[in-house]
């Protein structure tokens, strides 16, 4: 057929994976675990960002269409989340497994009243939201906690009763106010805060958003543990600077909220507690100056008081807030996690707006419009289901030592598009765009080398057909959309093809000058691409030429698992995924 011809390289194979991305609820995906006495969990690692991740565990006879509760649980700085799960001591066990114990209180809640609770453990690269937070810029890493929230809800398949309750302890408080910091109001589906000793960055700004937030519904509660840090010492030292701890941040939250809604003291055993409506604060007075940063949340059972407080059954009963551990009938032996997965693409919306109609919505909106639009299309699931089956790209290198090494990763089978299988159009975007799609999802763009290598393995091939006019314009990207349709004519839907687009790339050209786009490729049926790597153009510029393929980040190399990000570290096998050697930038935007 003229335009169109099929090539296999010797180095690249391509396979179709049914359902490498089709959208599943979790109560249907989700690996089992057995248990003793609290019956069977259903656990699923999310890897929701490159160093992120959340694990949620589910009762087994999860009931998405009973009320379901998920606790957001924040990670402390240091520990890992088989630690903050928790698990019976053995002599080779470390000392954090048993400080929290977020595991066996969460199966005692669900004995107690709560028994569609599902935990979200939400882990940060290097142990530390504080340190992930500042790494990115407040504004960016903000945005993305929020984000995430919003893909662990989707994973549970947004059930129509789902309420969340957002804690953490110690460091995670940084997530916490990431949440609230990164959204102008807070949802509605949020129906408790708690802080469990992590309100150490509370200022007076939150007060109006919290109290906004409350107003909203009588239900909604907001919960703080804290204990007098002002002198605790370790190891001769000051824990606490003096002006910081959690003692002084409830005081400053009591000080600010207290304006509006006065606080009636009492004391609730060890803690002065300070209740006005829907708020409750706990204030442990620390008489022996102890360090009881964990035992409140572990030893007290702090995190199980947190979410039982202001039910009207635990109101009428004992407090479980005290120094004897009620949950120890729940504790299990070593916890063992799956391998962590992407979050799944949202199903598209069925009154999702068809590529054409999409155009047409975007066609005479300024450029931040337009590009905010496509964001939001594409985060909410509007993409062609074809896209979601992905091939698999096979490449090889041989070592300076003569060892052969083999890499296997995913792709979309044609660019990233918006709209449905019948009406869809490939959809130029901005590399941030491109790279808040692939963080969100389990995605990477691709190198040159990987565009030339997905380019050998597809079968169908088309010759470029160049556009002059409105390069920038949406009506070409559509214009310029409908003439590769017509050259694949014939072709089934979803067809692994290449060449009809210039991939946008991470190079070390885009060190050369800042903010910047790079692009290469739109290769003649020779294999020859129109467009070297070139990274000239302002990064907001995009024309109906660029593409997006997004490239799954796990990939199998010699066997083993990796990150495309650890296979660009390695000396030796940076080689499969790039011919320049080591690369100084794997994404666009903030690491």
């Amino acid at each position: 057929m003229s335009g169109r011809r099929v090539m296999r390289g010797a180095l690249v194979t391509v396979v179709c994976l049914a359902a490498a991305c089709a959208t599943r609820p979790l109560a249907r995906q989700m690996a089992h675990e057995e248990s003793g006495r609290a019956g069977i969990e259903q656990t699923r690692v999310l890897d929701l960002s490159p160093g992120v991740t959340a694990t949620l565990v589910a009762p087994s006879s999860l009931d998405l269409r009973q009320p379901v509760e998920l606790i957001v649980y924040a990670l402390p700085n240091g520990n890992s989340t088989a630690e903050t799960m928790g698990r019976a001591m053995s002599d080779s066990a470390g000392w954090r497994f048993d400080i929290q114990h977020i595991a066996a209180q969460t199966r005692a809640l669900r004995t107690r009243g709560v028994p569609q609770a599902v935990v979200a453990y939400v882990e940060a690269e290097g142990k530390s939201w504080p340190a992930w937070r500042a790494k990115r810029g407040y504004a960016t890493a903000n945005a993305r906690i929020v984000g995430m929230v919003d893909q662990i809800r989707a994973a549970l398949g947004r059930p129509l009763h789902l309420t969340v309750t957002l804690t953490g302890h110690s460091g995670g408080g940084s997530f916490m106010f990431g949440f609230i910091e990164g959204q102008d109001s807070l949802p509605a589906w949020l129906t408790r805060i708690a802080f469990l000793d992590a309100n150490y960055n509370f200022a007076p700004s939150h007060v109006d958003k919290l109290l906004v937030w409350l107003q909203g519904d009588a239900q909604r509660r907001l919960v703080v543990l804290a204990y007098d840090d002002r002198e605790i010492m370790l190891d001769g030292k000051k824990v606490v600077s003096d002006a910081g701890g959690t003692w002084r941040a409830s005081q400053r939250m009591l000080e600010s909220l207290g304006a509006s809604r006065p606080f009636v003291r009492d004391t609730l055993g060890p803690f002065l507690r300070y209740r006005a409506p829907q708020v409750e604060i706990l204030l442990h007075p620390n008489p022996q100056n102890r360090i009881l940063h964990t035992a409140m949340i572990g030893d007290m059972n702090g995190y199980m008081h947190a979410v039982l407080t202001g039910r009207p059954s635990y109101e009428r009963g004992p407090s479980v807030l005290k120094a004897e551990r009620v949950y120890v009938p729940f504790i299990r032996g070593p916890v063992v996690l799956p391998a962590a997965t992407p979050p799944d693409i949202p199903a598209r919306a069925r009154d999702a707006l068809g590529g054409t109609a999409f155009i047409e919505a975007i066609a005479h909106a300024p450029r931040d419009e337009r590009e905010a639009a496509v964001r939001r299309e594409l985060l909410a699931g509007n993409i062609p289901s074809f896209l979601r089956t992905l091939r698999i790209v096979k490449a090889s290198a041989v070592s300076p030592d003569g060892t052969a090494h083999t890499v296997t990763y995913e792709v979309m089978p044609d660019y990233l598009a918006i709209g449905s299988d019948s009406d869809f159009v490939r959809m130029p975007m901005t590399p941030y765009t491109a790279q808040a799609f692939c963080d969100a999802f389990g995605f990477v763009l691709p190198t040159a080398k990987m565009v030339d290598d997905i380019w050998t393995a597809a079968p169908v091939h088309v010759e470029p057909r160049p556009l002059t006019q409105d390069r920038d314009s949406a009506r070409t990207f559509l214009q310029h959309h409908r003439i590769i349709e017509e050259q694949l004519a014939g072709q089934p839907r979803g067809a692994f093809v290449a060449g009809i687009k210039k991939d946008v790339v991470v190079t070390n050209r885009l060190l050369e000058r800042t903010n910047r786009v790079a692009i290469y490729g739109w290769h003649h049926l020779s294999g020859q691409p129109i467009q070297p790597v070139y990274a000239g153009h302002v990064d907001w510029y995009v024309d109906y030429s660029h593409g997006i393929r997004p490239v799954r980040r796990w990939m199998q190399v010699d066997g083993v698992r990796m990150t495309f990000e650890a296979v660009l570290a390695d000396s030796v096998r940076r080689a499969l995924l790039s011919n320049e050697g080591a690369l100084a930038t794997t994404r666009y935007g903030q690491p």
